[in-house]
């Protein structure tokens, strides 16, 4: 079940649900719109001769007010808001769509798992002929959020738990790899 505005508002002022900062505005009729952090990641095409699933990917990192996504390029960025969610709900990131009109994608494989703490890394890619300049704080993706039949038995503890900046890629820490 996809929770409404009211409940959303009911779970954060009970402190069961948690999105800080809040902008008023944020909250919809069925999600809360997140705001663009100010911590980046852009695949480092200098350091890395090609990316495996096995070894870390090398990353350029900045930290600005704003940054330009070249044509057909991809970079992380972060929320400026950090979540916590309780163990019974999960959240689906999509993207707003007055920005996917503008040939800009997001996403962050689409899914926040119940018990998850922390800022959401995002995935851009600029599908557009030019370039789009993004600012901090500027209303970027929404947040869904869907109540569970259950408590989940194992809430994530996972490998990004925790973040506060973009993260890059840790699959190469996944349990079965080769």
């Amino acid at each position: 079940m996809i929770l409404s505005d009211k409940t959303l508002k009911s779970l954060i002022q009970s402190g069961e649900l948690s999105v800080s900062p809040l902008d008023e505005h944020s909250i919809q009729p069925a999600s809360i719109d997140c705001r663009l952090g100010d911590h980046f990641l852009l695949v480092d095409d200098t350091l890395n001769q090609d990316i495996t699933l096995d070894t870390p990917v090398r990353y350029t990192e900045t930290k600005s007010q704003s940054i330009i996504i070249p044509p057909h390029r991809f970079l992380l960025a972060t929320t400026l808001e950090t979540i916590r969610l309780p163990s019974n709900l999960s959240a689906f990131v999509e993207g707003r769509s007055s920005i996917g009109r503008i040939g800009l994608f997001i996403q962050n494989a689409g899914w926040v798992d119940a018990g998850f703490e922390g800022k959401i890394t995002l995935e851009l890619y600029n599908a557009n002929s030019l370039p789009i300049r993004l600012d901090v704080g500027r209303r970027i993706c929404q947040l869904v959020f869907c109540r569970m039949d259950q408590h989940a038995e194992t809430p994530y503890v996972g490998k990004y738990q925790g973040q506060h900046q973009a993260v890059g890629s840790r699959i190469f820490l996944d349990p079965d790899r080769s």
